[in-house]
């Protein structure tokens, strides 16, 4: 199990530093719903990440358990090559769009959200959002094909879930922890995503890009 965790950890990890999700739930904690909105979010992200996750693993589970001597079927090499390509536009697009720090229109919304819009709008940002989506897919299908139990994998699919959830989860905690006195904090965190994340994340996306185009290569060959 230990190495399906080390497969997934990096796109786990891109869930997490995702930018507008952070930045969405940082505006929530200062509106008056505050202490309802910000935990609804974080419970709304985590659901997204679980259900996709299983959805994923249950759809390919018949392949997790074969033999390592087994030859793996052609089409698992033209998944993790479309998974590659999508991962290497994503990061050209990351780079290209580097320096530009508009935010969604929506979320001047924020500020009417009640506590199930705001798990809602976690839900969608955590599974439908296409970055996202071709990273969890990405990260359940490093699970799957380690071939270890079903057991182990529920374990692994919630390692990968809290660890993409890090990202929502800090600022709700921080907020709890210090409330009016975190809101430098939150302020720094969110201005400093805005400005960093696109390099961050094309670089993390390229390299999780390179190797499923690898793995492709290494099926189909």
């Amino acid at each position: 199990m230990s190495q399906a965790i080390g497969d997934m950890l990096p796109s786990a990890i891109g869930v997490a530093i995702s930018p507008i999700p952070i930045i969405a739930v940082v505006l929530m904690l200062v509106t008056e719903r505050a202490r309802s909105n910000g935990p609804a979010f974080v419970a709304g992200w985590w659901l997204g990440v679980g259900l996709l996750l299983a959805i994923i693993l249950v759809a390919t589970g018949d392949t997790a358990g074969e033999d390592e001597e087994d030859e793996p079927e052609a089409w698992l090499g033209w998944v993790e090559l479309a998974i590659g390509a999508g991962l290497v536009a994503l990061a050209l697009q990351q780079w290209r769009g580097r320096g530009e720090h508009e935010t969604p229109k929506w979320m001047d919304m924020l500020d009417s959200f009640t506590p199930v819009k705001a798990l809602g709008a976690a839900v969608l940002l955590s599974a439908v959002n296409p970055k996202n989506l071709i990273l969890v897919v990405a990260g359940a299908r490093a699970i799957a094909k380690s071939g270890i139990s079903a057991g182990e994998e529920a374990v692994a699919a919630l390692v990968f879930a809290l660890i993409a959830s890090i990202g929502v989860v800090t600022p709700v905690a921080v907020y709890f922890a210090f409330g009016e006195q975190a809101q430098g904090f939150l302020d720094g965190l969110k201005d400093w995503l805005a400005e960093n994340n696109a390099v961050i994340m094309a670089a993390l996306l390229l390299i999780l890009g390179a190797k499923s185009i690898g793995d492709a290569v290494s099926i189909l060959t």
